[in-house]
């Protein structure tokens, strides 16, 4: 079994936990490793923890080469 880690837009966040959303799907996340995020904020969330920021056209080139490969094993399947 193999774990992404996914882009991820902070719509929430108190203390060191918060939510973060992307394609209507929100995860509770931890911003023990990533303090500094804020709301607004695009971060990368691996097992449940916020470990990288990322500015919006980063977020959005990685959602589209997830996209791409989603489409990629459609087509083999």
């Amino acid at each position: 079994m193999m774990c992404l880690a996914v882009p991820m837009q902070v719509i929430s966040k108190k203390d060191a936990t918060g939510i973060a959303e992307i394609g209507g799907v929100k995860k509770a996340i931890s911003f023990l490793m990533l303090p500094e995020a804020e709301v607004g904020d695009y971060v990368i969330v691996h097992a449940g923890f916020a470990i990288q920021k990322l500015n919006e056209e980063e977020a959005g080139e990685r959602l589209k080469l997830f996209r791409q490969m989603a489409d990629a094993q459609k087509e083999t399947n």
